[in-house]
């Protein structure tokens, strides 16, 4: 993470003394330290600069208040401790959800200054030891005690889409072109690079990748370090959503034989996040027309559209968790945090309710992903072409995961993997307006005509577990066909 140079933290201490006294997201102390209402402060002050729509608040050491006159500080945040803790381990470890809040010590005109910058509130109200606060004029007062406040407050949470929020506020014209790559937005858009600076700026902020903030410089909005950061650990408030690779060895997570963090952006980065995913894929050998040659074990269309699917429609409220994909060696997982919007059972169905509609919106425009409601129909036909085990869709712990499986034959499969087989194929049918039938069903499974009592035994048990029904209760049984259980 880049750190403001004292010019800069010089100037924005002279813009924020010049604002007016009771200011809701602007906190002025001499040398007042107490851990706990520093505490406090970075609960109301980060809820009052959300519900002012504010990107940033901020408690500052050094000015008194009465007139903000700059007379300098004896607080270093650096060295307090609470206890034997160091101060900013104690305060995050409080804070709920966690704040990437940073103190930045400097000297004005020779005296002593501190400055902490305080994130605001975003899809919930920031505690501080379980407590909400907020400010009420110059007060700070606890959230339960202004109840329509609260409404307010919890109302722009609903209404302000995660893209909007600011990812790293007041940077120059030279760290917002140092710190995204813009190169790839324009080379992904299929649009022309821009002639000079100015103009790489002006189409940056059409497409809300940054913004102009009113002290002349520009805020870095979550959707532009999200897709374009060339390292997200310049963005604290996004570290944590960088996607891990990891391959194990075996079946299970005992032994780890590689682990990657990839840090681009999702835009910037998905070409070599793809080409990672594939060189790190067990593959098979097959033969044709005398030559060997050697083919990923699961589909490149069904994984090209299931990672995607991860990076869009995650919940970014989620902390201290990303994307991750988990490659072992019977099966490859996709997990994402936040519980799915559409119940695992009708992903194929029914269109995907995303949570991040300009990050679904740039990517689809970029080429990325494909247009809404056909990426799972893609996924389970792929994997019915190579006729693998069913993908498996599960929503475990506030998580969601798509599990692609390893070749298997029939006899392999458990019953419960036929079932799912069957209703996934019953879905796919259906949705192509075209039921399932017995024939259907050995050509998914690659069953030979003479074995039709195998597919009739898969029908049968996917009839029993409730996952199928007959189109037409008195059809008869050579020319039945099949509807999944919601038809």
């Amino acid at each position: 993470m880049l750190s403001p140079s004292p010019e800069y933290l010089s100037g924005l201490l002279v813009e924020l003394c010049k604002q007016p006294a009771e200011t809701g997201w602007l906190e002025f102390k001499e040398n007042n330290a107490a851990p706990e209402d520093i505490g406090e402060y970075l609960s109301a002050l980060s809820n009052s600069a959300a519900l002012l729509g504010k990107a940033q608040a901020y408690l500052v050491w050094g000015v008194r208040d009465s007139d903000r006159a700059v007379v300098g500080t004896s607080f270093r945040p650096a060295l307090a401790k609470k206890g034997n803790e160091a101060l900013e381990n104690w305060l995050l470890r409080l804070l709920d959800p966690h704040l990437h809040f940073r103190f930045h010590e400097f000297t004005h005109a020779g005296l002593p200054v501190v400055i902490l910058e305080i994130p605001r509130a975003s899809h919930r109200p920031t505690q501080f030891q379980g407590v909400d606060f907020i400010r009420v004029g110059s007060h700070r007062q606890k959230l339960k005690d202004h109840p329509q406040l609260a409404k307010d407050l919890w109302r722009v949470f609903d209404t302000t889409p995660f893209e909007e929020l600011v990812a790293l506020g007041h940077v120059d014209d030279a760290t917002v072109l140092s710190l995204l790559d813009y190169p790839a937005c324009f080379e992904l858009l299929q649009q022309p690079h821009p002639e000079n600076r100015a103009a790489i700026l002006a189409r940056l902020a059409d497409h809300r990748l940054i913004v102009a903030n009113p002290a002349g410089q520009w805020d870095i909005t979550r959707l532009g370090a999200i897709l374009f950061a060339r390292n997200l650990d310049d963005f604290p408030v996004l570290a944590r959503k960088a996607v891990r690779v990891v391959v194990y060895e075996g079946k299970g997570r005992l032994k780890t034989l590689r682990e990657q963090v990839l840090r681009k952006g999702y835009a910037a980065g998905f070409t070599a996040l793809i080409d990672l995913i594939r060189a790190l894929l067990p593959r098979s050998e097959k033969i044709g027309h005398a030559l060997r040659r050697e083919v990923p074990i699961y589909p490149d269309e069904a994984v090209r559209e299931l990672i995607p699917n991860a990076l869009i429609h995650q919940d970014f409220s989620v902390t201290g968790a990303g994307p991750m994909i988990e490659i072992f060696s019977d099966r490859m997982e996709i997990t994402n945090p936040g519980a799915p919007l559409v119940s695992p059972d009708r992903f194929l169905d029914t269109p995907p309710r995303s949570r991040n509609e300009g990050l679904a919106s740039f990517m689809r425009l970029a080429g990325i992903c494909e247009e809404r409601g056909s990426g799972v129909d893609k996924v389970v036909a792929a994997v019915e072409r190579h006729q693998l085990p069913a993908p498996l869709f599960e929503k475990p712990d506030g998580f969601t995961r798509a599990t692609l499986f390893a070749a298997k034959t029939l006899r392999e499969m458990t019953r419960a993997e036929r079932s799912h087989a069957c209703y996934l194929h019953a879905c796919l049918r259906h949705v192509e307006r075209d039921p399932m039938t017995n024939a259907s069903l050995r050509a998914r499974f690659g069953i030979e005509e003479h074995n039709k009592a195998t597919a009739s035994r898969v029908i049968a048990d996917a009839l029993k577990d409730g996952l199928i029904r007959a189109l037409d209760p008195n059809q008869g049984k050579k020319f039945a066909k099949y509807l999944p259980h919601w038809a």
